[in-house]
């Protein structure tokens, strides 16, 4: 089968972020000021120094331009249905004290182990403290691209395409569940034979942070619990300290067979042992309520496939453990 070619963007990306696709949603044509104005105004997460006269500035370097990537003028009117690209202007973050770690690097891809509190890609307040902004920055590759995405809180490792005519191809190998995935989390210890297996039906719904166990539905959800392992006294008091809680704590060792969001933590969760430093399951914590110094106690440790361009077998493996 013919992989589905996606056309290029008009902007280029620039700082390591694409630019905006935005439609007009109607019902009435408007000029492409008042239009670029309002998308920005109801952003919730906006630069307080993006006014009217910085959209001006984007229209007068040539910044704001249709499908075609011929500019817009601010007074051109953009009919209801027509989309128009732009620059956004991130709003300050926080700096994530973390650092990425490269794990292997070749002419095609990047492998990296993505630290705590580092979302994956741009999104919602999270735009440069995020793997990829950070990385286009540093190698200075705007082409730079996750063939996958770990959750914000979930470290470990993220593998990263570095051309834009393959990327396609190792994003459906993950999209096809055809990557072989381990993680480790650390928990509250469970009497469990093992190997054992976790099914359930899982359902993210849109707008809420935490995704749920649909009690009586299909399976839609495997997790195969390979291992169950005690930490060591001077680890377990250490995490009680940093996480303050208290109780055997252990390391697990799990294969996500299914990709569902949150699927590691859902399961864990309703088996009794949520993952220390969990902040949405099994409560769900205020935003910007966290502290870094306290990251959640799962990783991705461990990625194998066979590659899609040159058939070799591939496996890449975290130079460390979670801690």
């Amino acid at each position: 089968m013919a992989r589905k070619k996606h056309p290029r963007q008009p902007l280029p990306p620039r700082g390591g972020l694409s630019a905006s696709r935005i439609r007009h949603p109607g019902p009435d044509p408007t000029t492409a000021f008042e239009f670029v104005v309002r998308v920005i105004a109801e952003q919730r997460h906006r630069h307080p120094e993006d006014t009217e006269e910085a959209v001006m500035e984007r229209f007068a370097q040539g910044q704001v331009v249709l499908i075609d990537a011929s500019p817009v003028n601010p007074d051109d009117l953009i009919q209801p249905g027509t989309d128009v690209f732009f620059y956004r202007r991130p709003a300050p973050e926080t700096p994530v004290p973390y650092e990425i770690q490269t794990v292997y690097e070749d002419d095609d891809l990047l492998v990296v182990d993505k630290p705590p509190f580092l979302a994956t890609m741009p999104r919602a307040a999270h735009i440069t403290e995020t793997a990829t902004v950070r990385l286009r920055r540093a190698t200075g590759n705007e082409e730079l691209t996750p063939a996958h995405r770990l959750d914000r809180m979930t470290s470990g490792l993220l593998l990263l395409t570095k051309r834009r005519d393959i990327r396609g191809a190792y994003q459906e190998l993950f999209a096809a569940r055809q990557v072989f995935k381990r993680y480790t989390a650390i928990a509250p210890e469970l009497d469990l034979a093992v190997p054992t297996v976790w099914r359930s039906h899982i359902e993210k719904r849109h707008g809420e942070v935490a995704s749920n166990n649909v009690k009586g539905a299909q399976p839609n959800a495997e997790t195969i619990v390979r291992s169950v392992e005690r930490l060591q006294p001077a680890q377990e008091d250490a995490l009680h300290r940093v996480h303050e809680t208290e109780g055997p704590l252990a390391r697990y060792l799990l294969e996500p067979v299914t990709g569902r969001t949150h699927q590691l933590r859902v399961h864990m969760c309703a088996a009794g042992a949520p993952i220390l430093g969990d902040p949405v399951y099994p409560v769900v914590k205020a935003f910007g309520d966290e502290d870094y110094s306290v990251p959640m106690r799962l990783k991705s440790i461990e990625i194998a496939f066979e590659d899609p361009l040159s058939g070799q077998a591939r496996h890449f493996a975290a130079q460390s453990d979670v801690v």
